[in-house]
């Protein structure tokens, strides 16, 4: 659904009133414990009017971090299209109060230069994602992946190198764990070029980074910003009661199947849902403070496809903290 649009768009004026903003890592960026990632509907076949229309809400939250990649579409590089677009006509004047990321790593065009990690890659990637979305820079510039095959040396030499340059103001790393990631911060503090972040799947459903990597990020100083925090969906009111009509899972394409909506994940989301009531929020409210518990969390990353939704989750901020039984009951039932 296409949502109303302000034509003559202007910020709202306490946008910094209620959004808390952490600082990542021992780095002195902050960003907004809520990011919005452009993962989702802001491709070419998606209504530009409706990413506008998100944009403005989130802006007007305090939610200054908008996340994209090289290949977020569809098709690959149209959201960086979108985000230009809408950039140039409604935020031109607040580039300044604004950290725009993007990523290479995944496939992005034909050929043996178009995806991994090479410094070929990487720096030719981020050339034309600057020229996607009119800019000079970006603030933050991530490796998207680990590549099995080209020396970590060299993927770490072309973030540092990128930074020199200008193009990016800071480095980070993506679904690296924690050796990995301890690897990396090592190279790029020994080029001068410190590892801000490290972007990674984290949710009630997908807690593999607590096996290591929180504790390690926390240990090197680097921040974590987490996507997928609701588990594209699971981890909201939205399949409580099967799969509806238009929503991910009921879609052909799309990263949210529909064998992944199964009873047993269904049954913990109701349950779940019951404690977020007690607590005054919503289910997926309390599924983004919950993986914002941990001191090491610099930001949760959401998806969102309407205004509501930018709200909802934007409002998770109003009640970050857990009691230790409403911890321990979420466990328990994470546990079964």
């Amino acid at each position: 659904m296409t949502q109303p649009v302000d034509p003559n768009y202007l910020p709202a004026d306490n946008r910094y009133e209620s959004m808390p903003y952490i600082r990542s890592g021992r780095s002195g960026l902050k960003l907004p414990a809520i990011s919005l990632g452009l993962w989702h509907n802001f491709g070419g076949i998606d209504p530009l009017e409706n990413g506008r229309a998100m944009l403005h809400r989130a802006f007007d939250l305090g939610i200054t971090h908008f996340d994209l990649a090289n290949n977020y579409g569809p098709p690959p590089g149209s959201a960086e299209e979108t985000f230009g677009a809408i950039l140039r006509k409604d935020f031109a004047a607040h580039r300044h109060e604004l950290v725009i990321s993007t990523k290479a790593g995944y496939w992005m065009w034909n050929g043996p230069y178009g995806e991994w990690g090479s410094r070929k890659y990487l720096i030719s990637s981020l050339d034309q994602s600057l020229r996607r979305m009119g800019l000079d820079y970006v603030d933050i510039f991530y490796h998207h992946r680990p590549d099995p095959e080209t020396p970590l040396e060299e993927t770490m030499g072309a973030l540092d190198h990128v930074v020199r340059q200008g193009k990016a103001l800071y480095a980070g790393i993506s679904n690296y764990d924690a050796e990995q990631t301890r690897e990396a911060v090592r190279i790029l503090n020994d080029l001068g070029t410190p590892c801000l972040i490290n972007q990674v799947k984290y949710s009630m459903f997908v807690r593999w980074p607590e096996e290591a990597l929180l504790d390690t990020a926390q240990e090197l100083g680097i921040g974590l910003i987490f996507f997928s925090p609701l588990a594209q969906g699971l981890l909201t009111d939205r399949y409580l009661d099967g799969i509806p009509e238009g929503s991910r899972a009921s879609k052909p394409s799309g990263f949210l199947k529909k064998d992944q909506v199964t009873e047993e994940n269904v049954n913990k989301a109701r349950r779940l849902n019951d404690i977020a009531r007690e607590r005054g929020q919503s289910l997926a409210q309390m599924a983004l403070a919950w993986v914002l518990r941990h001191p090491a969390s610099t930001s949760a990353l959401i998806g969102t496809s309407s205004v509501q939704q930018v709200e909802e989750n934007a409002a998770a901020v109003e009640k970050l903290d857990f009691s230790a039984d409403e911890l321990q009951a979420i466990e328990d039932i994470l546990a079964e």
